[in-house]
């Protein structure tokens, strides 16, 4: 054993791994996630893996049962039925919920849950829409309902004091909006309003107290300020959807109303299927428009008449359920109970924990940190997801999507950006509005390459632990991180300028100018640069007739292409061999920019979907 996993066994060992369950951590790694072999994959906040033993007994049960239409009275339909009755079951008991209080409902993932509920509750302009900042943008879109309705939406902060669990807790208001304003005939005491929270912030890892459940549905007036809204009925929803996984939202200890949880972030399969979890007396207050089959129990066509099914589960759950997929979540639960859920959260803790503490200590040969770390300061009760930005010794940043790519190439699959968490992204990065807008205007949008504008990262490094992570996995993370871009003796700090005006370092060999991305280049031993690097690199793309950029990824005989840039002509000349002609394309005009024109290429020998520059 190396003497590093040696001292973290001895810190962390009593934790790590699965001393009391049939299989030890690499016993499960070897067996069920063979797959894995080469690869170090640190984004189960986006999406866990499934077990490769859970995917067998799967595909088992599938291949020697019949499953019919779950609103058949066929044989085959009642065995479905009941198969999803199951199912229903299982998913209250993981979240300590009585079918006496609570039903599942069945959708197609959380954020299915989230609009199923912004769409049916009862608002009013008296109502208020209230959710920490901390919160996905599925959360976020509910206040669209709210605000549509005339009422009003508020982002809010939370404060703890005194020890986790002990602690008191304060809503700090941030800002509110009213889209609308105008009367109606709702009396305050009738007015339902929504106070929605994440059990875990996907962006930080930050864990919720969710004693604030209690404190918000007893005693609104208390904890929220004694605002006018804070009279009417407050409901609260819980975004369990990242959290559950590794630490359980207990129904009967913190009775919130709703509760979302998606499937494929519990045990990696099904996706596409979520549940909502949601109280009897708050289903129903609830107000569906849409009618669909399975949720009516009589309609006439021609005229508006139609009769609404009773229980909860059949009067939200439109349509055919997912019912093969809801057959299938029985596997997981029946692997996460095996391991339980608390072994699960200690083990992915005591990687966090210490993943944390070794991310803190990397630093320059200067003495400069190189993570900063967002969230670990704020709470005591941290979940297994770490969200950073890499500094450079002068106190820059490394661009978060350098980073990922650099970790892809060493076989190291994580995250980067603001996650779908706009609020936690620009609390904890310190993105004011004004930043904000200026990126927008500037073209920055999810996903994309801008990683640092006006020398703020617009987002961040995330790493994130499942059941199956090792102590390997975190290593192989931290030697990556030292070895690629934290400076020691082998490394110079000096900008690259600098070091060429004073002799030292790096010459230019040669140089590959490629003008079409994902085309082939070519080589130059001289070439003009413009403001955004080497004049025409990459300043085109090329395009299906369906608009879709194509890339070597998807189409690989682009690498076939050949380009090559005349600038005393001013003309791009691209041979592809699938023409036996040439084509020359005037550039002038472009300037280096990318041109708004569009050129179709159609060859004469095939009419194939790549053929539009």
């Amino acid at each position: 054993m190396d003497r590093g996993k040696d001292d973290f066994l001895k810190e962390f060992g009593g934790d790590y791994g699965y001393p009391n369950s049939p299989k030890s951590i690499d016993e499960i790694r070897s067996t069920e996630f063979k797959r894995l072999e080469g690869h170090v994959y640190l984004d189960h906040a986006g999406a866990t893996l499934y077990s490769e033993l859970q995917m067998e007994a799967i595909f088992k049960e599938l291949s020697t049962t019949v499953y019919g239409n779950p609103h058949s009275q066929s044989d085959t339909g009642t065995v479905t039925s009941d198969i999803i009755k199951e199912a229903r079951q299982q998913v209250l008991d993981y979240f300590s919920a009585s079918p006496r209080e609570y039903r599942c409902v069945f959708t197609s993932g959380a954020t299915s849950a989230l609009k199923l509920v912004g769409e049916a509750f009862p608002w009013s302009s008296r109502s208020c829409f209230m959710y920490t900042m901390e919160n996905h943008n599925s959360v976020l879109g509910i206040r669209e309902y709210a605000l549509g309705k005339g009422g009003q939406a508020c982002a809010v902060d939370i404060e703890e004091s005194g020890t986790y669990g002990k602690s008191s807790i304060k809503v700090c208001k941030r800002s509110s909006q009213r889209r609308y304003e105008y009367q109606d005939n709702t009396n305050a005491g009738d007015t339902c309003s929504l106070f929605a929270l994440p059990s875990e912030c996907n962006f930080s890892g930050v864990r919720f107290n969710l004693d604030l459940v209690k404190m918000i549905k007893e005693d609104s007036e208390k904890v929220l300020g004694g605002s006018d809204f804070c009279r009417s009925k407050w409901m609260v929803l819980i975004d369990a959807a990242k959290g559950c996984a590794t630490e359980k939202v207990d129904l009967s200890r913190y009775p919130a109303d709703f509760v979302v949880v998606s499937f494929y972030k519990l045990f990696g399969y099904p996706t596409g299927l979520g549940a909502l979890i949601l109280r009897n007396d708050s289903a129903s207050l609830l107000r569906k428009k849409y009618f669909s089959g399975g949720t009516v129990a009589a309609a006439i066509a021609d005229i508006d008449f139609v009769k609404r099914r009773e229980h909860v589960e059949e009067l939200f759950e439109d349509g055919t359920t997912s019912f093969l997929s809801i057959a299938s979540i029985r596997h997981g639960f029946k692997l996460l109970n095996t391991l339980t859920l608390s072994a699960i959260s200690r083990h992915t803790a005591s990687l966090a924990t210490f993943l944390r503490k070794m991310l803190l200590e990397l630093k320059h040969e200067n003495g400069a940190n190189l993570c900063a770390l967002y969230g670990h300061r704020v709470s005591k009760d941290l979940g297994p997801t770490i969200s950073f930005n890499l500094r450079r010794p002068d106190g820059s940043w490394f661009g978060y999507r350098e980073v990922e790519k650099l970790a892809s190439l060493s076989g190291i699959q994580l995250r980067t950006g603001c996650f779908c968490n706009p609020g936690a992204c620009a609390k904890y990065i310190g993105l004011s509005h004004q930043d904000i807008w200026s990126n927008v205007e500037a073209g920055h949008v999810c996903w994309d390459d801008n990683d640092i504008l006006n020398g703020k990262p617009t987002g961040a490094v995330r790493v994130s632990f499942g059941y199956m992570s090792t102590y390997e996995d975190a290593k192989k993370l931290l030697d990556f991180l030292k070895g690629s871009f934290a400076t020691s003796g082998n490394h110079c700090s000096l900008p690259c300028t600098k070091r060429l005006s004073s002799g030292q370092g790096i010459r230019v060999k040669s140089i590959h100018i490629y003008p079409i991305k994902s085309c082939a280049g070519f080589s130059a031993p001289s070439w003009p640069l413009s403001s955004t690097g080497f004049l025409h690199d990459r300043a085109w793309v090329l395009k299906s007739l369906t608009g879709e950029i194509l890339t070597q990824k998807t189409v690989p005989i682009l690498c076939l292409i050949g380009t090559y840039i005349d600038l005393s002509r001013g003309v791009l000349v691209v041979q592809s061999p699938l023409c036996k002609d040439k084509l020359e394309i005037d550039i002038n005009p472009y300037s280096g920019n990318l041109g708004e024109e569009q050129v179709d290429l159609y060859s004469r020998r095939h009419n194939s979907s790549y053929d539009t520059l």
